[in-house]
């Protein structure tokens, strides 16, 4: 009985505290910093003894490897959310509810994107700290506009559906990482390496081009909705995923480039 009346008390504090609404922006933060510090603390500890080579990569090396570890769990995780909120769940089916699209959200999609919110805080202060070792400039610019529009679309609840849009991107973070660890471990000739660039290749025009076409046209056709939030609201929702639109194809190119060097030297 004792063991019951302590398991019901633990059930009421996190129902009523830790995973109230009001609560949820905070504890999903935590919860995905607490994510990734685990998830780099495994890494280290699997890399060092499955794989022979992670001793003898520099300090720098293993730091980056154990890095990109974090992001493509964030990556999965996120982007199986993201899909499920956009193709199959009905919060934001236009024949399900009768309000406004640009304004709906529920506890599972604001902890999701809090998740998104912790996971980007912890990279983006990796690539600081190690700067430019992780990434350049461009990276912390990504990651502000990051961090700026999910934490505003989990606080407020406002574009959530065009933030989990965005997300969904991030299906090309895993292939983007392992095409680093085979060229890490030396595979830069592997038929691996090379299906790898032509997977990544078609990722990204469908996510981060394709996809963001769409993006625009969804904000089109409900621009009734999106201008009746405020401006910083319309700022993030339309300015964010276009400044990104900008730097997705920037990175195209250069993964077209990339893809026919990859090419020539096979010949």
């Amino acid at each position: 009985m004792e063991i019951k009346s302590y398991q019901d008390q633990a059930e009421l504090f996190v129902k009523e505290y830790l995973l109230s609404d009001s609560v949820i922006p905070y504890t999903s933060v935590i919860c995905g910093i607490c994510a990734c510090m685990m998830v780099y603390d495994i890494t280290q500890l699997f890399c060092n003894v499955y794989f022979k080579s992670y001793p003898s990569l520099s300090k720098i090396k293993q730091i980056e490897w154990s890095n990109r570890s974090i992001s493509t769990f964030h990556a999965i995780f996120i982007a199986i959310m993201s899909l499920y909120f956009v193709s199959w769940s009905d919060l934001y089916s236009d024949h399900q509810y009768a309000d406004r699209v640009a304004f709906r959200s529920s506890a599972l999609s604001t902890f999701t994107l809090g998740v998104s919110v912790g996971y980007f805080l912890v990279d983006l202060g990796m690539i600081i700290w190690f700067y430019p070792f992780l990434g350049g400039m461009e990276y912390v610019v990504h990651h502000l506009l990051a961090v700026a529009a999910v934490a505003y679309s989990m606080l407020t609840g406002e574009g959530q559906l065009y933030t989990f849009m965005v997300l969904i991107s991030e299906t090309t973070t895993p292939g983007i990482n392992l095409r680093w660890y085979l060229d890490t471990a030396g595979m830069k000739r592997s038929r691996a390496y090379l299906i790898n660039g032509v997977v990544i290749f078609v990722a990204w025009l469908v996510a981060r081009i394709i996809l963001f076409v769409y993006l625009f046209y969804h904000v089109y056709l409900h621009y009734d909705q999106v201008k009746q939030l405020n401006t910083y609201g319309r700022l993030l929702i339309v300015v964010v995923p276009l400044v990104l639109s900008v730097m997705n194809l920037m990175w195209f190119g250069k993964i077209i480039k990339g893809m026919r060097k990859t090419l020539a030297k096979r010949k």
